[in-house]
């Protein structure tokens, strides 16, 4: 028997693939998140910590219009593979492009919000529609 366990043995070709027959659809979604954060040198939503400038790439999953103190705020979550964040853009009531299912890259300083991280009106990039 071998002394090294299996998760830190290189898989083989049909490991892999037994792997992945096995994965729930979510499960590969997020591996495939994950991959895409590592090739556009993006700090892992998972990795971030309170007051630190991050710039983070991933998939928007809801939309939504929410008033914070009377002003409109346009809210987003997106999500990497290892965590999620809120995206929130202050004063707007929607952005052309900003829509569930979208990916983006988003820059700005994380901030802490009922435990959950934040970015409030960060500098975006939508991420062409080819490629998703």
């Amino acid at each position: 028997m071998s002394a090294v366990p299996r998760s830190e043995k290189p898989a083989g070709r049909f490991r892999r693939m037994l792997d992945r027959l096995s994965s729930s659809q979510e499960d590969l979604e997020s591996e495939e998140l994950r991959e895409d954060s590592e090739t556009a040198g993006c700090t892992r939503i998972g990795d971030c910590q309170d007051r630190q400038i991050v710039t983070v790439t991933g998939t928007l999953r809801t939309v939504t219009l929410r008033p914070r103190a009377g002003v409109p705020a346009l809210e987003a979550e997106l999500f990497d593979g290892s965590a999620a964040l809120d995206v929130v853009w202050l004063g707007r009531r929607s952005i052309v492009g900003i829509e569930p299912g979208r990916k983006l890259i988003a820059s700005g300083r994380i901030s802490m919000s009922r435990g959950r991280r934040v970015l409030f009106n960060p500098k975006y990039e939508l991420r062409p529609l080819g490629r998703e």
